[in-house]
């Protein structure tokens, strides 16, 4: 081997490429679920629908139930865990990390009101059934009213973009009471009477996060089904946090999906161009100083997205002695990693075509899924606002308040 000045040797093999940490066994599962669901990514986002097979494996690899604590028969994991797993998953298929990261969002909610006996109870079920979640909670949506009746509260309506309910065993459901408009929770079964799940998502991307409508006639909820109120403490107020957290691991695990797919059709089969005065179309320095820009970017992302990741992992940590500070830099954190992660996500994903060639944007290849899942996943999360946020703490010191989407 060839020294070069300084005493700097390169290396005889190819680059490591975002390499997955197997010393963690629960990320060492999730790497070898990723080698299986590639195998059908192309050909199941082209046919959308429901990725049944997939979610029998995610529930046979109790992956399922790896934030539920130890105590209710979970692995009790951080939750930067989940967000890699997430960010592995959409390494190739962006729907699978779509759903596996939004199955956590009602379970967080029973961890975050664990000192209630009905909390404990869904933990210990959904633990020893292995369930998989959805949810039909849209916040922007006022189309699922309930009302008093008899002792219970009957609901009609439907709610839209109910990511996972296709799926799911369990569903967590949001409605407005029709006479005072107070917004209520409840977890019941997906096969419930009266429910209907429409399954019916047509969106360019994610297309098999069952993210379209489901419907309720006449549906019955006990008053043990409907959840507590949570204590008015910032504790209460890392839902969003866990959200975004999702956003943005798929945004990252997408572009470094499509990166490391490119690769290897640039190394593979990419011709070069006529008159690059190359023979192989890695050799063109133009291809060469792309790559090297993508790469640096999704580099730098990834490394905003696990700073992201540790700030989470250390606000929930705090439990109740979480103050109003500690969740308002969690929350810079998050939102900036946001916004770098969509921006280099949606560049990458569509860059990869300039460095692979013209025969590479057809459709039985599947590149194109890469950019499709981005670009409509951050439709729902834009930028901008967060991007704002984020400026506003930088020059007055004020932290985001806390809602919805920061």
């Amino acid at each position: 081997m060839t020294v070069k000045p300084g005493g700097f040797e390169p290396p005889s093999a190819s680059p490591a490429l975002f390499e997955t940490d197997k010393a963690n066994p629960f990320l060492a599962k999730a790497a070898e679920l990723r080698e299986i669901f590639a195998r059908d990514a192309t050909e199941r986002d082209q046919s959308g629908g429901r990725p049944g097979e997939q979610i029998r494996l995610l529930k046979e690899s109790g992956l399922v139930n790896l934030l539920i604590p130890k105590e209710f028969g979970g692995a009790g994991e951080r939750y930067s865990t989940a967000m890699r797993i997430v960010r592995e998953f959409a390494r190739t298929d962006g729907s699978l990390g779509h759903l596996y990261g939004y199955h956590f969002s009602p379970l967080q909610n029973a961890v975050a009101t664990v000192g209630n006996e009905r909390s404990r109870d869904i933990l210990r079920r959904s633990a020893t059934g292995r369930w998989f979640w959805g949810n039909t909670t849209n916040s922007f949506s006022k189309s699922l009213f309930g009302r008093r009746h008899a002792g219970k509260v009957i609901l009609n309506g439907f709610r839209p973009f109910a990511s996972g309910s296709h799926v799911a065993d369990y569903l967590m459901v949001a409605w407005e009471d029709e006479e005072t408009n107070k917004r209520s929770f409840a977890y019941v079964p997906a096969d419930r009477d009266g429910i209907t799940i429409a399954d019916d998502w047509d969106g360019i991307g994610q297309r098999q996060t069952g993210s379209g409508r489901v419907f309720y006639k006449d549906v019955e909820i006990s008053d043990d089904e409907i959840w507590p109120e949570r204590p008015p403490n910032p504790a209460a107020l890392l839902a969003p946090l866990q959200q975004q957290s999702v956003l943005l691991n798929v945004f990252i695990g997408s572009a470094q999906g499509a990166l490391m797919a490119a690769r290897d059709y640039t190394v593979t089969k990419s011709r070069p161009w006529i008159f690059s005065g190359v023979e192989r179309h890695a050799d063109d320095p133009w291809i060469k100083r792309q790559y090297g820009e993508l790469w640096i970017k999704v580099q730098a992302a990834t490394a905003l997205a696990d700073r992201a990741l540790a700030a989470v992992d250390a606000v929930f940590e705090k439990g109740q002695d979480l103050t109003a500070q500690d969740r308002g830099e969690a929350a810079i954190a998050v939102a900036s990693a946001n916004v770098l992660a969509g921006r280099v996500a949606l560049e990458v994903t569509s860059e990869i075509f300039e460095v692979m060639g013209a025969r590479s944007a057809v459709r039985p290849l599947g590149f194109d899924r890469f950019w499709r899942n981005v670009r409509i996943h951050t439709l729902h999360n834009p930028a901008e606002y967060k991007t704002r946020n984020v400026g506003t703490w930088f020059l007055d010191g004020e932290f985001p308040e806390p809602g919805i989407f920061q």
